[in-house]
């Protein structure tokens, strides 16, 4: 069975390939490569033993898309590609909706051409916007608080509009959390274009002494200890929470939705401790204002997942930072060997 993974080079791509390789599945990637290094793919392919396919394609070109359906035998996409920084989304909304909702258009069109109706959505718990309770169930009222959230809501919709137009698709969308850590060997994790946008990034990377200290974004929520709250969750559980999916849609389901989370919230400063004890490095950090588009806290019920889909996050915070420093360690430069 052949599955097209978009963003296949990225954090979360990479290591959903390593999971389906493992499975036996035949994995074609596409990617632009603008936020990823092919040499994850590489690695990938170390790790598992097995070959993948990669192209580097652009999903704003449907003639170089159509070109790859038109090669294999293609009989379900996950779709992770699209801009993810909350913070940026704010500066450059329109980039955000023109690469994230027009590469998802031609995605579905390109894949409606060939016939090919099984689609795993890379889908964000931002479309929650701010919770009125945590955890969030997947009936909470959907809403956005950023472009990149919105962006991520509106494909939601799109493709809620494709099934009820055309019954025969059949549709996961996962809602992530807060994806960390990297796979154990240490040959793959996340590897950021420029200053990180997420937490777990510029903190490992204060750890190994390429930034001087952590950008804290408020100490002034109401929380525990005054810094947001967020649901971890191990990227490789994430991976796994794919495969599942992809199993479910051989079922018929036609669309549905899921929460991949651990159900467990932690602030901005339990991470920094978490990641202290992991690293055995101190991590020094300042706290700056708010960041636009954030929210205070959020957490998942991640019930459905586990009764729908035989899925359920297995590692702990403790491992997330294990891994993730080891990764980090022994690439201090991420994929750059330079």
């Amino acid at each position: 069975m052949a599955i097209l993974v978009t963003g296949g080079a990225g954090y979360i791509g990479s290591h959903t390939c390593v999971e389906l390789l493992n499975a036996g599945y035949k994995v074609i990637v596409v990617d632009n490569l603008s936020n990823s290094c092919e040499t994850s793919l590489a690695r990938v392919q170390e790790i598992t033993g097995k070959e993948l396919e990669f192209f580097k394609v652009d999903l704003l070109d449907k003639e170089a898309l159509n070109f790859v359906f038109g090669k294999y035998d293609i009989e379900a996409v996950i779709h992770f590609a699209g801009l993810k920084a909350v913070g940026e989304s704010c500066e450059i909304p329109l980039k955000y909706y023109q690469n994230n909702i027009t590469g998802t258009l031609n995605l579905c069109e390109i894949m409606k051409k060939h016939e090919v109706k099984n689609l795993v959505f890379s889908s964000s718990a931002t479309v929650y916007g701010e919770p009125k309770s945590v955890p969030v169930y997947e009936d909470f009222p959907l809403s956005a608080t950023n472009p990149y959230g919105r962006s991520k809501l509106f494909i939601e919709e799109i493709l809620q509009d494709l099934y009820k137009s055309d019954s025969s698709w059949n549709i996961a969308l996962l809602r992530y959390f807060n994806p960390i850590g990297s796979h154990e060997s240490g040959k793959i994790g996340e590897d950021p274009n420029g200053i990180p946008n997420n937490l777990l990034p510029f903190v490992a990377q204060v750890a190994v002494g390429k930034r001087a200290e952590l950008s804290v974004f408020g100490d002034d929520y109401n929380t525990k200890d005054g810094t947001g709250i967020r649901d971890y969750i191990h990227v490789v559980d994430l991976s796994i929470g794919h495969l599942k999916a992809i199993k479910k849609l051989n079922s018929n389901p036609g669309i549905v939705a899921y929460n991949l989370g651990t159900g467990n919230g932690y602030s901005v400063f339990e991470i920094i401790e978490a990641y202290k004890k992991a690293s055995q490095k101190e991590i020094p950090f300042k706290i700056i204002e708010r960041r636009a588009g954030d929210i205070a806290i959020s957490f998942a019920n991640a019930e459905k997942a586990f009764n729908e889909l035989d899925w359920k996050a297995e590692r702990g915070i403790e491992e997330m930072c294990k891994d993730s420093w080891k990764w980090q360690s022994e690439n201090p430069n991420g994929y750059d060997k330079s």
